[in-house]
């Protein structure tokens, strides 16, 4: 595992080549680090990508042209090594390809493809994936970035909040617990309200998990100073938002092209929400930015 950077006169970001992973956005200005640094007592990651599923399938499992696969929650992407093929002071490029092992859980060749692009105070990361096999390609993928909160150290973690850039009616869609699968229930969260506070308790049933979002963009943010998170993500058809539980100092901002998997037994994976197909030879681009202050 190597870790690559890039860095201005703002920013510094540091991205693992494993699982290709963003691992550090530091503010130059105060030494600031505004990425998670995954302390194991609470959650070991940064800011996996979640590929070629997001969330949880019901046991663990889907069908596909008669046969069954295993695939673990997330997928596999997270846990790959990949490989840096573009690099300069504002740019990395990393693959994945298929594999022996990968066809063996998720029967499918494909090329994955993630670039950071760095400009001012704000990341932009590129989402390719192109089905390079025979037939029609399904996979799922989602971004999973966790941000310390607090930001400075005399906040709370409950002083904060996200802003969502148009007022929002939401309900989130429940995960049963001990499964994180969707269980077919909601709970109303926002009744025309742009501003989402930051409580322990809204994640005591797992992630909240949102669908049929106008927003393009969240921001969070606190009114005791102006330091920020701010995430664009258009297009993505589901959010999630998540911390691991009560005393974490992080919160995850989860754009998703996908999500998790109903209550029941194992399904065909063209049957799973929110999946995507290609064709042979066709590529899926998607983007979201990060942009500290």
């Amino acid at each position: 595992m190597k870790t690559a950077y890039l860095e201005n006169e703002y920013v510094r970001v540091g991205v693992k080549s494993a699982g290709a992973e963003l691992c550090s956005f530091l503010k130059k200005d105060g030494n600031r680090e505004y990425l998670w640094q995954a302390h194991p007592e609470f959650w070991n990651r940064h800011a996996p990508v979640l590929f070629p599923i997001v969330g949880r399938l019901p046991q663990d499992q889907y069908l596909h042209q008669g046969q069954t696969y295993a695939l673990p929650q997330h997928g596999f992407a997270r846990d790959q090594e990949f490989e840096l093929i573009q690099e300069s002071k504002d740019h990395l490029v990393f693959e994945l390809r298929d594999s022996a092992q990968t066809r063996k859980i998720y029967p499918f060749a494909f090329a994955l493809r993630i670039a950071y692009t760095l400009r001012d105070q704000t990341l932009a990361v590129t989402w390719q994936v192109e089905h390079t096999g025979p037939g029609e390609m399904l996979f799922s993928i989602g971004a999973h970035p966790a941000f310390n909160v607090p930001l400075l150290p005399d906040d709370s973690f409950e002083d904060y909040y996200l802003e969502f850039s148009q007022p929002e009616t939401l309900a989130r869609y429940l995960l049963e617990d001990g499964t994180g699968l969707q269980n077919g229930e909601t709970e109303p969260v926002l009744d025309n309200m742009a501003r989402l506070p930051l409580r322990y308790e809204h994640y005591q049933k797992d992630a909240l998990v949102f669908k049929g979002f106008r927003s393009e963009r969240v921001t969070l943010k606190t009114d005791r100073h102006p330091h920020f998170v701010q995430m664009t993500f258009p297009n993505f058809p589901y959010l999630g938002i998540w911390t691991k539980r009560v005393g974490a100092p992080f919160l995850c901002i989860e754009p998703w092209y996908g999500v998790a998997g109903s209550m029941g037994g194992p399904v065909e994976l063209s049957e799973k929400e929110g999946m995507q197909s290609l064709g042979s030879g066709e590529t899926f681009e998607a983007s979201y930015t990060i942009t500290i202050g």
